[in-house]
């Protein structure tokens, strides 16, 4: 008799079994998930972009002109991703935003240098550096520092999808450190970067550098500004002024690429770091983007920087003028013919036993002192070819006042 009321009971548990099953959530079952709550939206979230990797999503020109297509990522849908991208702060937010919109804008630069074979009699390309470069234009412009490029034969782009293409040197500027590459054919997808200004920046806002340090391609490091009006050394071995100094870590093969905003418009482009111990890690400086777009298009367009120049003109090296005790710019040779020469400057001469002497020394440019070349090439810089300047001029202990007009440089 006891077995009746037993069997009843578990015919009972196993219906009941059966009905909860029947009425769980299909999307649920086999899963350990939760089943959706009646009349409660399923939001999908737009997948954030790989940061480690930094591969572009091919788009469709690209598939057709051969390029390998890249995966889609599929929606973030699930609501344990959905709980995480909605933890994330707005800082974390705009930074993966920005690199986001600069995936297809940074590419990684080998310099290639030909060595010749001894036995052979060959030229072989070998690698001399690496550094870093942002897309500048539609027209395959690519920006980066003169000395990524120095001494190179051959020039070859990594692509943000890993493709290589060769390019061709359009001009440089030593004196800012700054380069232009030409791509050798048209690269569907690639996206010139958002150009911003360097002329309002802040100490403590946010930059974040984007490059390809040690060969590890597309890599983010974000920081502030940490200090501006950096003046520091340049590859032309002249003081490249206004330089952005920033926390965000940059490292060898960062030098060229692009320091963003937190718009994602470039304010800079990383170039030194400077190091207590020689090390790879230390502070970063950067050119200012008002710098970088001063210099470019002159570039682009002529081949190299037209500057005002006083015109006719050399000077004694810096190093050399000081070893000689001697304050200002000192002219070395002045052409003759020329406006300069018209109006009485002179370089260096020799007295009866061949020894140097120093004639004319330029201190001051309007109202500006100078104490060396290196300070007449950037007082220099703030005018325009055409402007009137007065150079004040010293000879034998007495000063002149020589006004000119500036003209642009050979």
């Amino acid at each position: 008799m006891s077995s009746r009321p037993n069997r009843f009971v578990w015919s009972a548990v196993v219906a009941l079994s059966l009905a909860l099953f029947a009425c769980a959530d299909p999307g649920t079952r086999g899963s350990g998930g939760p089943a959706a709550v009646e009349g409660t939206e399923r939001v999908a979230l737009p997948a954030a972009p790989s940061v480690a990797e930094g591969r572009p999503r091919t788009g469709p020109a690209e598939a057709e002109a051969g390029a390998p297509r890249a995966q889609t990522a599929a929606p973030v849908g699930a609501p344990a991703q959905a709980a995480l991208y909605g933890r994330l702060t707005e800082d974390e937010r705009n930074t993966i935003e920005v690199v986001r919109m600069t995936a297809n804008s940074v590419v990684y630069i080998t310099n290639l240098q030909y060595i010749r074979d001894f036995f052979y009699s060959s030229d072989e390309p070998v690698p001399r550096g690496s550094g870093s470069g942002f897309v500048w234009d539609d027209e395959g412009h690519i920006v980066t520092n003169f000395h990524v490029i120095d001494e190179g034969d051959r020039f070859m782009v990594s692509l943000p999808d890993q493709r290589q293409v060769e390019a061709s040197l359009v001009g440089l500027d030593r004196t800012k450190d700054i380069a232009v590459l030409k791509l050798g054919r048209a690269i569907p997808g690639l996206t010139p970067v958002a150009i911003g200004t360097s002329r309002d920046l802040l100490v403590g806002q946010k930059v974040i550098a984007i490059g390809n340090p040690f060969g590890f391609d597309h890599t983010v490091t974000t920081g502030i500004v940490s200090a501006l009006g950096r003046s520091i050394t340049g590859a032309g071995g002249l003081t490249i002024r206004d330089m952005i100094q920033t926390d965000a870590s940059i490292n060898p093969g960062n030098s060229g690429g692009p320091l963003l905003d937190s718009s994602g418009r470039l304010v800079g482009m990383n170039t030194v770091i400077i190091t207590p111990s020689g090390g790879s890690s230390g502070v970063g400086f950067a050119v200012p983007v008002d710098t970088v777009n001063k210099v470019v298009p002159q570039i682009i367009r002529f081949g190299k920087v037209i500057r005002p120049d006083i015109g006719g003109v050399t000077f004694v090296r810096d190093e050399v003028a000081r070893r000689a005790r001697v304050k200002g710019a000192v002219v070395l040779e002045v052409a003759r013919p020329s406006r300069a020469y018209g109006l009485g400057l002179r370089g260096l001469t020799r007295d009866n036993f061949g020894r140097l002497l120093v004639r004319d020394v330029i201190v001051a440019v309007d109202a500006t002192p100078i104490e060396s070349y290196d300070d007449l090439f950037a007082a220099l810089d703030g005018y325009e070819i055409g402007d009137t300047v007065t150079l004040t001029v010293e000879r034998g202990g007495g000063r002149r006042k020589v006004t000119l007009e500036l003209v642009g440089n050979d």
